[in-house]
């Protein structure tokens, strides 16, 4: 007799996780089925040298009690058992601009974001404070955001430009660049994307900001051990290549890479929306819908390194840094221009386990088109007669690596000789280093009376 679940869910990132133990706290027979040898997406870590790297999720927002991410994490069961470290909150991000020195800080609290941006623009403090005012009358607009149970959104909020609202604000060029200078997290696209989702990002992290001290990896494992114990199946190496739909023409089941076949009543996706449409055939899909969704350009690439440090070699920082060849590149960062790359940055660095006072890795993340490594897109360095791609991808990786350690030197002059090992890696898409709960698109009314 075959095995039906209730809900197939394809793809273990952080959406497709917290879907699966909502309903099968709810009862219901999940089955989640994810192709990789980790999960969690974004939420994967890598460890080199016995340091754990983060690949997607550097730090969270909304974490402290009575917060949203908070409160959805004690519902799903996993906040206790969460390794966290507070960030610095008179400055957890810190934007900086060319040879500027000053390293302009977002803060912890609405009340204290003001106080420390005002030391550098005391003339600009109303209207700092009308900023925070508008982030958090935003934010009131997204109910399941503030986990209450209602479904209404006003249209005027949808449609706000992020680029026309901070120039609404301030006239002070200098201040709408550090505004918006950890736009990083949602792609960089000041001009095209709404002001909602800036306010979303930034609004949890100027609530609280932490970072996961074992890496991001520790809140897949948590949600996969949840899930077992009530009783869901989760299936690692199980890539979905199939798509089955019965004489009815209603999908029945999926089938796998391997051959299985796994049936259930209902189905979710959690995988990047082309790749479900091919998935599914775009025959069975309305014209104006594919369209539409062929219609969106893929958000930028990025490219990291991720440097072990030698011991004692370079003081730890407790923020993150958002650096900018001028305060123009903000407004559109990933515009780069190839030969002045890395014209933006992000840098982190993790404190060292004998001496926190010193950090034992940093990592450094920036924009990267994926016209850069296009010619390598068929290709995978599992495979033995690959080796063009060895020599000319590895050539490649090394050229950016010692580009972005020269612009890393600028800030950090003795970086080079602290360097230990350095590790490059590359996305196709950026990771959006956002506010969780974006994904989590639908919650039980239980929810609400979690304390």
């Amino acid at each position: 007799m075959k095995k039906t679940y209730d809900i197939l869910i394809i793809g273990s990132g952080i959406g497709g996780l917290v879907s699966a133990l909502i309903l099968a706290k709810e009862g219901l027979k999940v089955c989640v089925l994810e192709k990789n040898n980790q999960y969690g997406g974004n939420l994967q870590t890598f460890s080199r040298d016995k340091l754990i790297f983060d690949t997607g999720v550097h730090y969270l927002g909304g974490l402290s009690k009575g917060q949203n991410l908070h409160q959805f994490f004690s519902y799903l069961g996993i906040m206790d058992n969460l390794e966290l470290q507070k960030m610095d909150e008179n400055g957890y991000d810190k934007i900086t601009f060319g040879d500027d020195e000053i390293e302009y800080p977002h803060a912890q609290g609405y009340n204290n974001f003001v106080e420390q941006l005002s030391n550098y623009f005391p003339e600009e403090r109303e209207k700092l404070e009308n900023y925070c005012e508008e982030i958090q009358r935003v934010c009131n607009h997204f109910p399941r955001y503030n986990i209450v149970g209602k479904d209404s959104y006003s249209e005027e909020i949808l449609h706000l430009n992020t680029k026309r609202f901070i120039e609404s604000i301030t006239q002070n060029k200098k201040l709408q660049s550090v505004l918006l200078g950890s736009n990083f997290l949602y792609a960089g696209d000041s001009e095209n994307i709404p002001f909602y989702v800036h306010a979303l990002t930034v609004n949890s992290y100027i609530q609280s900001a932490y970072k996961c001290v074992k890496g991001g990896s520790q809140i897949s494992k948590l949600l996969i051990r949840k899930l077992r114990e009530y009783g869901a199946d989760v299936h690692k190496h199980s890539e979905v290549a199939e798509i089955i739909f019965n004489e009815n023409n209603v999908l029945s089941s999926v089938k796998t890479k391997s051959g299985k076949e796994y049936f259930s009543k209902q189905f979710i996706s959690n995988i990047e929306i082309r790749s479900l449409t091919r998935l599914i055939g775009e025959e069975r899909l309305k014209k104006s819908f594919l369209n539409r969704v062929l219609s969106w350009e893929p958000v930028s690439s990025c490219f990291s390194v991720y440097l072990v440090l030698k011991p004692n070699s370079i003081l730890n920082f407790n923020h993150n840094i958002y650096h900018y060849s001028s305060e123009e590149m903000v407004w559109n960062a990933f515009k780069y221009k190839k030969e002045n790359w890395p014209e933006t940055y992000m840098l982190s660095s993790a404190p060292s386990k004998q001496h926190p006072e010193f950090a034992e890795s940093l990592t450094a993340i920036s924009y990267m088109d994926f016209e850069e490594v296009k010619e390598w897109e068929n290709t995978f360095n599992t495979i033995a007669n690959q080796h063009e791609r060895h020599q000319l991808y590895e050539k490649f990786k090394l050229e950016k690596a010692e580009k972005m350690i020269q612009a890393l030197e600028k800030k950090i002059p003795d970086l080079r000789e602290s360097i230990k090992i350095f590790i490059l890696h590359h996305r196709c898409h950026i990771v959006i280093i956002s506010v969780v709960l974006r994904e989590i698109c639908t919650v039980t009314k239980k929810l609400q009376k979690t304390p």
